[in-house]
């Protein structure tokens, strides 16, 4: 993510932000902007979950599918 920032942008980005929030905010920053980063990942954790289960739902009604043709059909005498 901060691949082309070198460590001089990083610092820079740094005292900007201590500029113009102050250093009594940027805890509080901090912590909201955490907070939001763990639901976005719990969020897309639970897509991405629902969407497995939805996958793996199809597959097995797919199979039951496939076991109900294949027992209908005769073998040849």
């Amino acid at each position: 993510m901060l691949g082309g920032i070198g460590p001089t942008g990083f610092i820079l980005l740094v005292v900007i932000a201590l500029l113009l929030f102050g250093p009594n905010k940027l805890p509080e920053l901090g912590r909201a902007f955490g907070r939001t980063l763990r639901e976005f990942k719990a969020g897309a954790r639970e897509v991405m979950s629902d969407n497995e289960d939805q996958k793996s739902k199809e597959r097995v009604e797919i199979n039951k599918v496939d076991d109900v043709q294949v027992n209908n059909k005769r073998l040849p005498e």
